[in-house]
């Protein structure tokens, strides 16, 4: 069993451990609105609209935000695995800077994202 959270000191690569189980578990629940958004289009064009009005609020635009956040990171954080896989980067010091880089792929793939996506319009 492994000890508890509070026996170990905080850093960088327990956080992205954590972040990445976490964002696992989000973009299943994504898979839950992909589907949702095929039954919609299934169901007809008013089922669409409620969907797309839904995704549209404030509310829904934060959850996809979200997704996008867990997306990327879970991208970013999946190939540095697929790194230390071939084992690379398994030092202290890479590892620390490769949380960190995902940290920063991160943001910026999504903040590209959604500024491309207001840019043409999309939201």
């Amino acid at each position: 069993m492994s000890p508890h959270l509070q026996v170990w000191r905080w850093h960088v690569t327990m956080l992205t451990s954590i972040l990445h189980r976490v964002t696992g578990v989000g973009l299943y629940l994504g898979g839950l609105i992909a589907a949702a958004w095929a039954v919609s289009l299934a169901a007809g064009p008013e089922a669409y609209e409620t969907f797309k009005a839904v995704l549209g609020s404030p509310l829904g635009k934060f959850v996809m935000f979200g997704m996008t956040l867990s997306m990327f990171y879970h991208l970013g954080n999946g190939i540095r695995h697929l790194v230390w896989d071939f084992g690379y980067g398994l030092d202290i010091k890479s590892a620390n800077s490769s949380a960190w880089a995902v940290f920063g792929f991160t943001i910026a793939a999504t903040l590209a994202t959604w500024a491309i996506a207001f840019q043409i319009g999309a939201l």
